[in-house]
């Protein structure tokens, strides 16, 4: 399974980011770039790419673990910027970002320890994807429009791990589909 630890914004921050992201749209140039749906806005925690079927139990505890090591916290969306001269654009976060990282740090911690091969360790940045592009975009303009951008606050009580199963129909705009295979209270309650 190709899967993958988050934060996932509840509905109602969602829909605050639905509103924006529709102004962003009517920007000019905005056809240029792959505008992710509802279903995938998330922060990745920790990508762990295609894990063996026997490994998901181990992972699974590992994650189960850091969630109960980890206190809830407060977010919000906020703010927003780039990658890569334009290849993705984001909305990013504020509030208590570092008790998100310490999260992040733990989910790909839990990654090694039950065996899935994590690459390098990279500091996280707290971002939710907005939308891609295959060639370099000047989006200047969408990184100024969020700035001004601050949703509501939320306290983040879960941790989840995601499968995404990418589109194989070939039809340009498919979007990957999401799956949240289980979820973990933060602090071990409930």
């Amino acid at each position: 399974m190709r899967l993958f630890a988050a934060v996932i914004p509840p509905e109602d921050i969602v829909d605050e980011l639905a509103a924006e992201v529709s102004r962003l749209r009517q920007l000019p140039g905005a056809a240029r770039l792959r505008w992710t749906a509802r279903p995938g806005w998330h922060f990745t925690l920790a990508f762990y790419g295609e894990v063996a079927d026997d490994v998901v139990p181990a992972l699974s505890d590992r994650l189960a673990r850091a969630a109960r090591r980890s206190a809830p916290f407060s977010l919000a969306l906020a703010g927003g910027g780039q990658f890569g001269r334009g290849r993705a654009l984001w909305v990013g976060a504020e509030g208590d970002v570092e008790a998100l990282r310490l999260l992040a740090d733990r989910a790909e911690a839990a990654a090694r320890k039950a065996g899935v091969p994590m690459g390098e360790h990279r500091r996280y940045k707290a971002h939710l994807t907005l939308a891609r592009s295959r060639e370099a975009v000047d989006v200047r303009p969408y990184v100024a429009d969020l700035a001004e951008f601050a949703g509501g606050s939320w306290t983040v009580g879960d941790l989840a791990l995601v499968r995404s199963r990418l589109p194989t129909s070939g039809v340009a705009g498919e979007q990957p589909r999401y799956e949240v295979v289980e979820r973990w209270v933060l602090g071990g309650a409930g």
